[in-house]
């Protein structure tokens, strides 16, 4: 490589389309390039970087800044500086347009530097393969090693395909939001729409989201805590530590503990945050915690926002109203009108549910919606007039315009099947003189009944759980795993992985309260609530580390309680009043705060008489809250959370593109071609092993080998097998070494037994829009190949069938392109031949590509702008977002260049 200094033009070879880059900074090993046309920033090792110094040759035709144009007649580099010469005077490189195309595999033809055949077709696939996994509709959501669930996949695709996703994504407890937001991020990342993620979790799930993101996502993200940061800071002195990585993942008190670093968070610019268990970020109309307001001041700088909980009420309707706040402070700027917006939901659930019937709208129904919104008036007369699909759209713009919104997903168990059954089993125990004592005596009875099954047991405190411990190894030998606030997050994960294992593992895993938030022990059965909490929500996320989807068997949840104390009345107001053992409590929190003032007394005096008042007093109330969510709030939910027939239509795009075995095919000859050593195994399955790679640069291979599956059952239930798909970073990385590379982009060939001799050129351009990563240009106009093929007498020959199915062989052109009327005339007049045609399909590209990407956003702008006539449920920010949007995408999609990617020279010959 040459020695870079700033101010000279780089090209990247992995990323052509970026155009050329300015040298910012070459120091410590590193260069530092930005490449204006894309807006974008790269810095690069020096060793082995992928980057060629741009140098034009005599006869190069080279475009300033201003659109002035030279052929280029000699070069001088002067103080390391190339300045280019020509009739018309001379230029220097930093004047050079941002969007040169200076792909040359011509020049490689007239030295006659020509590959296999073999090797063209290869490249000329590989083109069309990166084309259509750039437009793919589900890029991104092919590569999560996860199953095709329909309410995961239905939110991942409504929320990936918003331009600014800022919503609350609430499903149940053990329904997978942390695969939702997986999706999520990988295709917005994989889009370009994310380029710089910030994840905030709870201490103990810090490694459990690392290892998920790998493990499902093949996403690798940094941990960043106090150590990592002062380790940067002494390496660098000034620097802020956030800049490092890309991708990074830290425990959300860690930040708001330490303002100095959460000031440095901020100042280091975010596309996306995810906020993991959302609930514990506290907030009133008198104060905020710390924890919030560090979020809140990212939030209202981060354009992107995920927010995750399984229980949005857990705080109250205050509670939820905060957390709305912050995907949109604006929206939820009032806490009184947001109250009273949410009694009229069950008005729109019974409006729904007639249009969904079959019924119209009645006269009450539109004086209450369609008078309040032309859209839903206009909607309203074509149902009645059997208009075909305004029905269909009619629902969708009551959920959208009078229902819980666009901000929030909730999955509920009741409107998803595919759940375990849950069995209680209350143990009332007498206290005497030690009521610990007592209930281990009872667990070490349970541990014994069981054999060698699992058990998870949690209680409330570190101090509580260690004492168990302490006695429960005293009354009998058995292997116990601890796991609390007071380990580490390595010892946590050590313990979980601990009781994880099947047969050397821990018998019982004894946890304080933070065992019930984030983590996945499915694997075992029986769960034990030493105490309970006296909220219904933390009850169901104790639960529901065992009762998650995937389950496949009964669960036995058992509560020990201490007999005519407020251990009793909590057991059994949960499982005669609530019946929350067994099942999903809906309206918790409601129920929860109607009934705080019956269940104080009993709680500090003990009273069957008052207890059995309070549980049929809870029996009503529990009826009430829930017929009234089931008519309003749940209802909205669940209609606007999952719409199965949207989400099949993913999911059967994702399985086509699992079942192609086209791409397997291709893709084995891709790493064919790089010299794997390659062993098929059974179930589309491979194992690749480094063998003799022809270039370094291959994406890393572990030295003993990978094994790959493009099976996704076999992918799921084997996780060391690595999943390949369109999305994977073995597939993206050769695709992207093989076309950065000269490799196939230069073949001649021989046809012999014509009816007639002469020359045909079969060319192939790229298409490339020069546009910053975040427009996602690609959705519209992806780098698309273009294939021309024209003979001697520039005829146009693409359609021609002789041609498509000739039988070529590889020749050698030295003796034909000596000759000079082919290699100065007649070849350079093909060249000028192939160039217009291709000129002339990238118009038309162009056209259809800007027509289509109008029609698109601004359909989204209107559906948008109507809601904002009744409510102001959409951000403005949103809209004008859009409109920017569309003159950007105009504006560098009508840029679009073409770039001659590859070439073949064919002699016909009788």
């Amino acid at each position: 490589m040459d020695q870079p200094l700033p101010g000279q033009r780089w090209v990247s070879n992995n990323e052509p389309e970026l155009g050329l880059g300015v040298v910012m900074k070459a120091q410590y090993g590193r260069i530092e390039l930005f490449f204006p046309a894309a807006g974008e920033m790269r810095q690069y090792s020096l060793t082995g970087a992928p980057l060629r110094r741009v140098r034009f040759q005599p006869g190069d035709t080279i475009k300033t800044h201003e659109g002035k144009q030279i052929e280029v007649e000699s070069t001088e580099e002067r103080q390391g500086m190339l300045f280019y010469i020509g009739n018309d005077g001379e230029i220097s490189e930093a004047e050079l347009a941002d969007t040169i195309s200076f792909s040359k595999p011509e020049d490689r033809l007239m030295a006659s530097q020509i590959d296999e055949l073999t090797t063209f077709d290869l490249r000329v696939e590989a083109l069309q393969r990166r084309a259509q996994i750039r437009q793919s509709a589900v890029r991104g959501f092919c590569g999560g090693r996860v199953d095709l669930l329909p309410h995961q996949m239905f939110i991942a695709n409504e929320v990936g395909s918003r331009l600014v996703p800022r919503v609350l994504l609430a499903d149940e407890v053990g329904l997978g939001k942390t695969i939702e937001a997986g999706l999520i991020l990988h295709r917005l990342h994989l889009t370009g729409r994310a380029e710089r993620v910030l994840i905030l979790v709870p201490d103990a799930l810090v490694h459990q989201w690392f290892v998920e993101l790998y493990r499902r996502f093949n996403l690798r993200f940094s941990i960043f805590d106090e150590a990592r940061c002062d380790e940067i800071e002494t390496s660098e002195e000034d620097a802020n530590p956030f800049l490092e990585s890309q991708l990074v993942i830290c425990s959300t008190s860690f930040l708001a503990k330490a303002p100095n670093r959460a000031a440095q968070v901020e100042a280091a610019g975010w596309d996306l945050l995810i906020v993991d268990e959302a609930h514990h970020l506290e907030w009133s109309t008198k104060e905020a915690s710390p924890s919030y307001t560090m979020v809140e001041a990212l939030a209202s700088k981060i354009q992107g926002l995920l927010l995750l909980t399984a229980t949005p009420q857990q705080l109250g309707p205050e509670g939820h109203f905060a957390r709305l706040r912050l995907l949109d402070a604006n929206r939820y700027a009032d806490l009184a009108q947001f109250l009273e917006e949410t009694k009229h939901y069950e008005e729109v659930a019974s409006a729904v549910d007639k249009l969904l019937g079959g019924k119209n709208l009645t006269a009450a129904d539109q004086k209450v919606f369609a008078k309040k919104s032309p859209h839903v008036q206009e909607l309203a007369v074509a149902t009645k007039a059997g208009t075909e699909g305004a029905r269909e759209k009619l629902v969708a713009a009551l959920l959208d315009e009078f229902g819980t919104g666009r901000v929030m997903f909730r999955n509920t168990r009741a409107a998803l099947s595919g759940f375990p059954e849950r069995k209680a089993h209350l143990a009332p125990i007498e206290a005497g003189d030690d009521p610990i004592e007592a209930k281990v005596k009872w667990l070490a009875a349970l541990l014994k009944k069981h054999g060698e099954q699992k058990v998870l047991l949690i209680c409330r405190t570190k101090k509580l759980a260690e004492d168990i411990h302490e006695r429960l190894v005293r009354e009998i030998n058995v292997t116990a795993a601890l796991f609390h606030e007071g380990l580490t997050l390595m010892q946590r994960d050590r313990q979980a992985a601990f009781f994880a294992e099947e047969e050397e593992g821990a018998r019982i895993l004894l946890c304080s309260e933070i065992g019930s938030e984030g983590r996945n022990f499915q694997f075992a059965h029986h769960l034990v609530l030493f105490d309970l909490p006296q909220d219904p929500e933390l009850l169901e996320q104790r639960i529901g580390r065992l009762d998650r989807i995937g389950q496949t068997s009964t669960i036995h949840v058992h509560v020990p309680y201490l007999k005519g104390t407020g251990e009793e009345v909590l057991a059994r107001w949960y499982d005669d009043g609530l019946n929350a053992f067994e099942k999903n409590l809906h309206g918790a929190t409601e129920i929860a705060q109607g009934l705080r003032e019956s269940l104080k007394p009993l709680m500090e005096d003990f009273s069957e008489k008052g207890l059995t008042a309070f549980l049929k007093e809870t029996k009503t109330l529990r009826s009430q809250v829930t017929k009234k969510l089931e008519r309003g709030h749940d209802r909205l939910l669940e209609l606007n959370s999952c719409k199965p027939e949207q989400a099949e239509t993913v999911i059967d795009v994702i399985r086509k593109q699992d079942a192609d075995d086209e791409f397997e095919e291709f893709f084995v000859r891709l790493a064919d071609h790089f010299g794997l050593e390659i062993e098929e195994m059974e179930n589309r399955s491979y194992v690749f092993k480094r063998g003799d790679l022809i270039t370094d640069a291959f994406p890393s291979l572990p030295e003993e080998g990978l094994t790959v599956t493009f099976d996704r059952q076999r992918a799921i239930t084997r996780e060391n097998i690595a999943f390949l798909t369109i999305d994977h970073p073995i597939v993206r990385g050769a695709l992207d070494l093989l076309l950065s590379g000269e490799a196939g982009n230069s073949g001649f060939a021989a046809w012999r037994g014509c009816s007639s001799e002469g020359l045909i050129l079969e060319t192939h351009y790229v298409v490339e829009v020069v546009a910053p990563a975040a427009l996602h240009a690609d959705r519209f106009l992806a780098p698309a190949p273009i294939r021309v093929v024209v003979d001697h007498a520039n005829k146009d020959l693409r359609a021609d069938s002789s041609y498509l199915h000739a039988k070529l062989d590889k020749s050698n052109p030295t003796r034909l392109l000596e000759k000079a009327p082919v290699r100065k005339k007649l070849f350079p007049a093909m060249m000028s031949a192939s160039r217009k045609i291709a000129e002339a399909e990238m118009q038309k590209l162009v056209t259809e590509a800007t027509a289509t990407m109008k029609a698109q956003i601004q359909a989204e702008i209107d559906r948008l702008e109507d809601l904002r006539q009744l409510n102001d449920h959409v951000r403005p920010e949103e809209i004008e977002a859009l409109k920017a949007q569309i003159t950007s995408l105009e504006e560098a999609i009508g840029g679009a260049r073409i770039r001659l990617d590859a070439l073949m020279l064919v002699l016909q010959s009788k």
